[in-house]
């Protein structure tokens, strides 16, 4: 694989043209799709990631990521569109980079750039001029120009006129067949506006709809507005649920009768609590950041409390049915349907299902669990395989705890089949019963 760097056009031009060298780092559940969406469109793109297993895997053709299929990683691989590599030194050949690295939380809920910065630092050795870096993990505002672009001038060049800086938040939601990175709009927001141009440009040639902003802190702000919208509205319907559970009413009927307003309402629903990689962290960078304004971020921090407490409160509602059948918890054997974040995918992070497990083993539960999609779970202290999802599996469980409503499973048979459920997702509507608890 060749890189373009050495084409006498400007970058700009050669971006328009689709006649450049992309390079992906990080080749998680954003970088593999994008990088993939840069073969699709006939772009040579460099794959690079310090996990060696992830590279092997995908050097014969095999995906790893449940949206991105085998077929399409083999057909980049056999055409020489993508390459997959753990040495930081194929930079020097690539023109872009889009850096797709995880961005957790410390456990004080400070943010940890530290897989960001230990990225740029490899990339800074093999930085060449007239480049794009795109930076696409989540952050709080300000993070491209006040820690990348003091690391690249620190090498010497100039953002926006040797080096173009950008931030452009993923949107990548897991399982969702209708928007994928092709189609989801996507917002850029440059360190200068040459910059956003530049990385306009980029993405123009291979994704349907491009929003340009004005800054990159613009950009940086739009997705962390997007996930604590999600955050503070989850919290708020969670509430509801617990209000509505206090005075005996169905807070399901509620919401869907609620929907039926055409105007000024979004459904939102209750459930176990929050999972993945976004909801449950993103809006602590921005109550972060604002500390740093003295500006107390309330709607966040108390998101953040209630839709903390879901899982307790399903652990609750386990402890409730058993108690109808004179059962205690401790000795209890309790089956979990679902373990991942979401429904039909295999992604565990921040899932509310682990900690429902946790709080359960800590009470002496006896636990397995079912998940098409998670063959075993090895996470805060609780080492399992799933189980197989059949009458039998139901029948022995003194209590089923529905967590992630994945269509895999047949609720008509754990109506039938399950001594007592615990439903957090309204998956067994029309089915409850007297052994039905919703939360």
């Amino acid at each position: 694989m060749a890189g373009k760097s050495s084409v006498s056009k400007d970058l700009l031009s050669r971006l328009k043209e689709k006649n450049f060298t992309a390079a992906v780092v990080g080749l998680g559940y954003v970088g593999l799709p994008l990088a993939m969406e840069y073969a699709d469109a006939g772009i040579e793109v460099i794959g690079i990631d310090v996990d060696g297993s992830k590279v092997r895997v995908l050097k014969t053709g095999k995906s790893y990521i449940g949206d991105v299929p085998s077929e399409s990683v083999k057909n980049a691989v056999d055409t020489g569109l993508f390459t997959a590599t753990t040495d930081f030194s194929a930079v020097a050949m690539a023109d872009t980079v889009n850096i797709c690295v995880p961005t957790p939380l410390r456990k004080t809920k400070d943010p940890d750039l530290s897989y960001i910065v230990s990225a740029m630092e490899h990339i800074l050795e093999y930085l060449h001029k007239d480049m794009l870096l795109v930076l696409e993990s989540t952050t709080y505002p300000g993070t491209t120009a006040e820690v990348l672009a003091p690391m690249v001038e620190g090498k010497g060049f100039k953002v926006g006129t040797d080096i173009f800086l950008a931030f452009s938040p993923e949107r990548v939601d897991p399982g969702n067949a209708q928007f994928t990175t092709k189609n989801i709009p996507k917002v850029v927001g440059g360190v200068t506006p040459k910059c956003t141009k530049v990385a306009t440009a980029l993405y123009t040639g291979v994704l349907e709809n491009v929003h340009p902003v004005s800054s990159a802190a613009v950009a940086e702000m739009v997705k962390l507005l997007e996930n604590t919208f999600r955050s503070v509205n989850i919290a708020l319907v969670n509430e509801i649920a617990l209000m509505a559970n206090r005075m005996g009413i169905d807070v399901w009927e509620v919401i869907e009768a609620a929907k039926t307003k055409p105007f000024g309402f979004m459904p939102f629903y209750p459930g176990p609590g929050i999972g993945g990689h976004c909801i449950p962290l993103d809006p602590f960078y921005l109550s972060w950041k604002a500390k740093q304004y003295g500006f107390e971020s309330r709607f966040i921090e108390l998101a953040g409390v209630v839709n903390g407490q879901m899982p307790h409160y399903t652990v609750d509602r386990v402890i409730e049915a058993l108690n109808r059948f004179r059962k205690a918890v401790n000795g209890a054997k309790v089956l979990v349907l679902g373990v991942a974040y979401k429904k039909n995918i295999s992604d565990v992070r921040e899932s509310p299902a682990l900690d429902i497990l946790q709080l359960l083993s800590k009470r002496g539960a006896l636990l397995s669990y079912c998940d098409p999609y998670v063959p075993e779970v090895r996470e805060a202290g609780i080492v399992l395989k799933a189980s197989p999802f059949n009458a039998g599996t139901l029948r022995k469980a003194d209590c089923v705890v529905v967590v992630t409503d994945h269509a895999a499973f047949d609720y008509k048979l754990v109506a039938r089949e399950a001594k007592v459920v615990v439903d957090t997702r309204n998956a067994l509507k029309g089915m409850n019963g007297n052994k039905v608890i919703k939360i």
